[in-house]
């Protein structure tokens, strides 16, 4: 194997966090602010890239690093390496509720695609590059843009999602349509493009925009429940403007948030 073998384990129901058990010598690498914590003796290393063997070299690091400000991510990542004989822990959490699913490289051929802000850690020596768009409908309208993230290799990544995870497998033809929001990502059998809805009045007044993703096997699709992005538009909808509050659970207002229990001091 090229990526370190590493050892895990998942915590928590909603507010997950994932804990690497890391051997002497071996390493993960993770986004930048989903550490957790980590046991004494773990070395911690910012890295120009995702450090990797596709970019050891100068040119290399610096297309890594142009990849990575593509997907809207930061230019570095961390490494976290095991200095010491025994084994040592180190934790990343995810970054809202939801779950966090590991994916075994291996199983999928060496590369799973998913939505851009999807990544939160990986085995050192996994590689988190890009994936463009080749159908223009599917930059323009399908959710994620013309650009994806790429995981490759041949260890574990760990990914993160909203709400609850459906997993479904597709056999070949076998198609699928999904809210362009709820995509986690698919292995690279996948066919992904979009397509209309159809229809003035779903188009109109459905509340569920034009286009539907539609994903085509053989192949395997992780989808969400709820994408981040609907969460913040459902609480940005929730803040009271001009400084007054919507007296949600009564009828009294602001009178009935102090008989309610929900005081504002």
């Amino acid at each position: 194997m090229t990526a370190h073998e590493i050892d895990y384990r998942i915590y928590g129901e909603e507010m997950q966090y994932v804990e690497i058990e890391l051997d002497p010598q071996e390493g993960v690498i993770a986004e930048s602010g989903s550490f957790m914590m980590m046991d004494d003796g773990i070395k911690m290393d910012t890295i120009f890239g995702d450090g990797s063997q596709n970019d050891s070299t100068f040119l290399g690091k610096i297309l890594g690093a142009g990849k990575r400000i593509l997907t809207g991510e930061s230019l570095f990542m961390t490494a976290f390496y095991n200095d010491l004989t025994g084994k040592r822990n180190v934790s990343f959490a995810s970054p809202y509720p939801g779950k966090i699913i590991p994916i075994d490289l291996t199983e999928y051929g060496g590369k799973f695609i998913c939505q851009k802000d999807a990544f939160l850690c990986a085995a050192k020596g996994v590689s988190v590059g890009i994936e463009f768009s080749k159908k223009l409908g599917r930059g323009l309208f399908g959710g994620e843009g013309f650009i994806m993230q790429k995981l490759e290799g041949d260890g574990m990544a760990f990914v993160h999602a909203g709400g609850t995870t459906a997993v479904k497998t597709l056999a070949a033809g076998e198609t699928l349509r999904v809210d362009t929001g709820c995509i986690i990502g698919f292995t690279q059998g996948i066919d992904y493009d979009i397509e209309f809805i159809g229809g003035i009045k779903n188009s109109i007044f459905g509340g569920e925009g034009l286009f539907f993703a539609k994903l085509q096997g053989p192949g395997k699709v992780y989808i969400q429940s709820l994408p981040f992005s609907r969460l913040a538009g459902r609480v940005l909808a929730s803040v009271p403007r001009g400084g007054k509050s919507k007296g949600e659970g009564s009828i009294l207002g602001g009178l009935g948030d102090l008989l309610d229990g929900d005081n504002r001091f």
